[in-house]
């Protein structure tokens, strides 16, 4: 446990990135699941494994627009040889056909319609001409052609999806197809933001000469949505001791984000309240940017120190906060990001015992780092095509290495 004071004095000793995710995967547990409608579970994660309980089709059905007829009678039927069927009548989806196919009769019939009794294969009607109350075939079928058979698609008793599946659209549809109104799906992390900060005012408000835009609770608010996690709620706070406990000791949170005041500036009291109502499990990250990052516990709440600087608030969550959110919600805490391999063409520069997070421009599976990249410089962001992990057991990355990068911008 982490609580000695470090405003104004800095840190002993930087834990690992490792120890951080060693803590966040002991302490970063499944939320409990919860159901809800089939048509608002797309993107959730399932709490538990799933099951037909019908089948589908239910019945055997029709796959084509055309004739429901026996089809050991349409042999030898072709062009110069047709044959002709008397029609009984008609089978629509949803209302079959009565009766039952006898031999030298056929049934009209529409895709998706059931099959008639007595019938054993559909003649598609390109190959049938209607005249009067006969159809005449031209060509023979083989018994069970174009027949959706019950449960082809799904049998009774089938696992339609394993528990801790991301729901795509078509899970959506097979779910519905077999009857689930409500799923299964694991709870969404409820994260507060706490944005500390005196020089900061909103987008929109006036703003004094000495004071900034707050710009990272829109970034994280983003960053939220993208893991799973719900806000529920922002509160924008100036750097006292008094608010910043009272936002911090709220209950209703899973997971809280403290924006700010995580440093060792003399008004960096986040630390210090962590420490006292509960856990500062780690304070200080061998890191470039978000050395002063943090997260420790009051109660079952994670809490998370963010820099407030923006590049080191963006850094940290990816590396830990976001981590921890796709954890509680039973998502993979693998990088969020797609990967290119690209060849390094300018060095990529680090230092033995740090991680490096390094915004770099990539061109032609080349890439090469930002010149201007401080912690600061959001901006670095928008003009980098991604970022490369550096590994603290190197000194970086020298011309002509192959590396991963971590590109930001999603499926086009």
């Amino acid at each position: 446990m982490h609580n000695r004071d470090v405003r104004m004095r800095g840190f002993a000793e930087r834990a690992s990135v490792e120890t951080a995710w060693e803590w966040i995967a002991a302490h970063a547990g499944l939320l409990e699941a919860e159901r809800v409608r089939f048509d608002e579970s797309c993107s959730r994660v399932l709490a538990a494994d799933l099951s037909a309980t019908m089948d589908v089709p239910s019945f055997d059905r029709s796959a084509m627009d055309g004739y429901a007829l026996r089809a050991d009678e349409t042999n030898g039927a072709g062009d110069y040889n047709p044959l002709a069927f008397a029609i009984l009548g008609e089978s629509l989806p949803g209302h079959p056909f009565a009766g039952e196919v006898a031999p030298g009769t056929a049934v009209r019939i529409m895709t998706g319609a059931p099959l008639p009794t007595g019938a054993d294969a559909i003649l598609p009607a390109e190959y049938a001409r209607e005249c009067e109350d006969r159809v005449e075939i031209t060509t023979a079928v083989s018994p069970g052609k174009h027949v959706g058979r019950r449960g082809e698609d799904v049998a009774i008793g089938d696992r339609l999806l394993p528990a801790g599946r991301r729901l795509r659209p078509q899970d959506v549809g097979l779910l519905a197809s077999v009857g689930v109104d409500r799923v299964p799906v694991v709870r969404r992390p409820a994260v507060r933001l706490l944005v500390t900060g005196n020089e900061l005012v909103r987008p929109g408000e006036p703003r004094g000469a000495f004071q900034i835009y707050e710009s990272n609770s829109g970034m994280l608010r983003a960053l939220i949505a993208r893991d799973g996690g719900l806000v529920e709620s922002q509160r924008n706070v100036d750097d006292r001791r008094e608010t910043i406990r009272a936002a911090l000791l709220e209950p209703g949170a899973d997971l809280i984000l403290v924006s700010g005041g995580s440093s060792v500036g003399s008004e960096d009291f986040a630390p210090a309240i962590l420490a006292e109502t509960g856990e500062l499990a780690l304070h200080g990250i061998a890191m470039r940017p978000s050395s002063p990052a943090g997260m420790g516990r009051i109660g079952r709440t994670l809490v998370f120190l963010l820099p407030g600087n923006p590049v080191s608030c963006l850094c940290a969550y990816d590396f830990f906060a976001g981590r921890a959110i796709r954890c509680l919600g039973g998502r993979s805490t693998d990088w969020p990001y797609l990967r290119r391999e690209a060849m390094v063409v300018r060095k990529i520069v680090s230092a033995i015992g740090r991680v490096d997070y390094c915004r770099v421009r990539l061109e032609n599976d080349r890439i090469e780092p930002l010149a201007l990249s401080g912690a600061s410089i959001l901006s670095s962001t928008t003009r980098a095509g991604g970022f490369v992990i550096v590994p603290a057991g190197t000194e970086g990355y020298g011309p002509g290495t192959t590396v991963t990068v971590y590109l930001y911008d999603p499926v086009s």
